[in-house]
């Protein structure tokens, strides 16, 4: 597919989960990902109602993180996020494994969690690659898909892999496409240029993740009037 700006900002979830995030900024995030035509906005469970409200009638996604950093809160307090976002308006789930669960192979536990929080929403499973060795990155995705998932995601922001070179980042997301042959993938953390996003592509994300979208499209758009 050849990649044009329109097709690009279809790509990325603008993202917000500033822990100091406003009321101002999250109308902010959305009058962006309206003006820009971004797939969706990401943010914390507390503006959901919000952005559901702001972006009203508009093809944009309304998404949810649950759980980061590394997906450890109780299996009923998760079901409760996920259940009220849905309650306020959220359109899709971004929700993070139990990296402690996968760590230690409770495969059941993480099933049980997992295949009950996707029937409530389209759901993103972020697996929190940097925590993860090769084989714990293609048993997640693996798990991922077989508890009806429809996209296997990175990281969050305070996943170790933000401290490694992009390219180690695209070699995860060929591992997801192993585990997780058929869904979407989607690379996120610290993806913050136009570099970025293109090595992202050229290793398989279908999605993007990134607070900085603008600013990629504006580099997108600047490079084509070269």
């Amino acid at each position: 597919m050849t990649l044009t700006a329109k097709s690009l900002a279809k790509m990325i979830d603008h993202t917000n989960i500033s822990p100091k995030a406003t009321e101002k900024d999250i109308k902010k995030t959305c009058a962006e990902a309206i003006r820009y035509g971004f797939r969706g906005v990401c943010l914390n469970p507390e503006w959901i109602k919000l952005a559901s409200h702001e972006l009203r009638g508009e093809d944009i996604n309304v998404e949810v993180l649950v759980d980061p950093p590394m997906g450890l809160s109780p299996h009923f307090k998760r079901m409760e996020i996920c259940l009220k976002a849905k309650k306020d308006g959220a359109d899709e789930l971004d929700v993070v494994i139990n990296v402690i669960d996968l760590k230690y192979e409770r495969y059941e536990d993480i099933l049980e969690d997992l295949t009950e929080i996707c029937k409530i929403l389209p759901t993103k499973v972020i697996i929190g690659s940097g925590y993860l060795t090769d084989d714990e990155i293609v048993k997640a995705s693996e798990l991922v898909k077989k508890a009806g998932a429809f996209c296997v995601k990175t990281a969050t922001e305070k996943d170790p892999l933000e401290h490694i070179e992009m390219k180690e980042k695209a070699r995860h997301l060929r591992l997801m496409r192993q585990g997780a042959s058929g869904l979407k993938i989607k690379a996120s953390g610290k993806i913050k240029t136009l570099k970025d996003v293109l090595m992202m592509v050229e290793a398989g994300a279908d999605i993007i993740g990134s607070s900085s979208g603008i600013d990629i499209i504006k580099s997108f758009k600047n490079r084509k009037k070269r």
